[in-house]
């Protein structure tokens, strides 16, 4: 498969669309807000999907995934796939494949870890779940995007694994911000603290991501409180017992009331006192 459409133009799939069209692999893109200014812009999904042999899906949740099967479905068949890479839940995942493949067309469920910075720099990781003909099929074009790709046995634990990957990291941003504010109320400088950090085993690559947005008080998004939310919310339905998933999840929901929907998840920090 030689050619690729992006159907989602947001935070990831803008940035993914752009390496596709500097490798000259891109067919099509479509969004939902119409951006006709966009490389290889069609005026629907369903033209997206014709212009490519693959179309890589990036929306933001099930019922937004369903409405571009929706349109996607007449213009797929033999020789096309379809990679969603939308956070979602393990049932719905199974559920789109069994949809695409009746058609005839190859699937496989996408979803990644790497915000806004890794789709840019092309580092981001895939969790890849389908059968292996499709996977070999669609991983040369992921790797215009990606810096390392994980094969799981099936869709359903693609898309578990990444609500697990989500879940620790939401976890890590609160603990990281109530650490901080601790630091901060006894007077300790943020450079201080970071570079104390640094030392520790609690140490993470999303400290590094976040530093410099937490001491420069920076919450542009590279992953929105929106969608870190609906996350959490599957990942809760999924799996009700969890305490410290509940725990996360009531505070993006007070971040998401008090406005804070668009903004990075590192905004969890200002609903401290």
């Amino acid at each position: 498969m030689q050619s690729i459409a992006v159907v989602g133009l947001g935070i990831i799939g803008t940035p993914w669309a752009a390496r596709y069209h500097a490798a000259g692999k891109l067919a099509g893109v479509w969004n939902r807000t119409a951006k006709p200014g966009a490389p290889k812009w069609k005026d629907t999904a369903a033209q997206a999907t014709s212009a490519a042999d693959v179309t890589h899906v990036v929306v933001a949740d099930p019922a937004a995934v369903s409405s571009v099967l929706d349109a996607i479905v007449p213009a797929l068949g033999k020789g096309k796939a379809v990679v969603q890479s939308s956070t979602i839940d393990p049932d719905s995942a199974a559920a789109f494949e069994a949809r695409v493949r009746a058609t005839g067309a190859l699937y496989v469920e996408a979803p990644f870890t790497g915000s806004k910075p890794a789709a840019e720099d092309g580092t981001t990781v895939f969790f890849l779940g389908g059968e292996t003909a499709a996977l070999d099929a669609v991983e040369p074009l992921l790797g215009l995007v990606s810096e390392t790709r994980f094969r799981l046995p099936d869709v359903r634990q693609a898309a578990a694994l990444k609500l697990a990957m989500n879940m620790n990291v939401a976890a890590q941003m609160q603990a990281l911000s109530e650490s901080l504010i601790f630091a901060r109320r006894a007077g300790i400088d943020d450079q201080v603290y970071f570079r104390v950090l640094e030392k520790n085993v609690s140490f993470s690559g999303l400290a590094r991501l976040k530093q410099g947005k937490l001491t420069a008080r920076d919450f542009s998004p590279q992953f929105s409180v929106k969608h870190m939310h609906k996350d959490m919310r599957l990942a809760d339905a999924r799996d009700p017992g969890l305490p410290m998933l509940k725990t996360v999840r009531r505070c993006l929901a007070d971040a998401e009331d008090r406005g804070m929907g668009d903004d990075d998840f590192s905004s969890l920090i200002r609903l401290l006192p």
